[in-house]
């Protein structure tokens, strides 16, 4: 086989070489461009609820149920909980927001004795006639008193009343979730955070 020959087969077997290569690496180079050149960034999550990062641990407080009897020490702690925060009289969007809550954790089935209902009453603690009508095995407290003011600080009060809070096992607030929006989306993100979840 002559030079001239060999030097045709090199140069199309180097072609070859860089057009693979050109497959390979040019998607590898465009995602590497789009991401920190171009400062694309993908959906960091597909929660429905607003995420908190990083986590926002509650101090825990001395608290005390509606009939007086103190708080168990593992509140928020040990399982996933549901906190709705507001005040004791329970108006129409509380009322709407405890509905939501329950049916939410009932709506869990066989997952749902790992989900636990607080309920923070930051003043007129409590309705007590309505919660054990209701919401029976909700946990109703007092957390109108200055103990409670740094746990209750935690709570983000924009449109509190129309809140649910979703606490983990290790008693960090990690997520908001709108009453006003489906409870779907709720019941959803709940699934998520159960199945991927190792405590509580």
């Amino acid at each position: 086989m002559n030079t001239a020959v060999e030097s045709t087969m090199r140069k199309r077997n180097l072609r070859t070489i860089g057009l693979l290569a050109g497959i390979f690496f040019l998607p590898l180079a465009l995602s590497f461009y789009m991401y920190y050149g171009a400062g694309w960034r993908p959906a960091a999550s597909t929660a429905h609820g607003e995420l908190y990062s990083p986590a926002r641990p509650i101090p825990m407080a001395d608290l005390r149920t509606a009939k007086g009897e103190i708080a168990p020490p593992n509140l928020l702690t040990e399982k996933w909980a549901l906190v709705y925060v507001g005040d004791g009289v329970c108006d129409k969007a509380c009322e709407s927001a405890l509905y939501f809550m329950r049916q939410t954790r009932l709506s869990l089935n066989n997952e749902m004795t790992r989900v636990s209902r607080v309920f923070l009453a930051t003043a007129h603690c409590c309705n007590s006639a309505l919660l054990e009508r209701e919401h029976p095995g909700l946990i109703a407290l007092d957390a109108s008193g200055p103990e409670a003011t740094e746990m209750i600080a935690t709570f983000p009060q924009t449109d509190r009343a129309q809140s649910l809070f979703v606490v983990d096992p290790l008693g960090n607030l990690v997520m908001r979730y709108d009453t006003r929006d489906s409870p779907k989306g709720l019941l959803d993100d709940l699934k998520k955070l159960l199945k991927l979840s190792h405590i509580g």
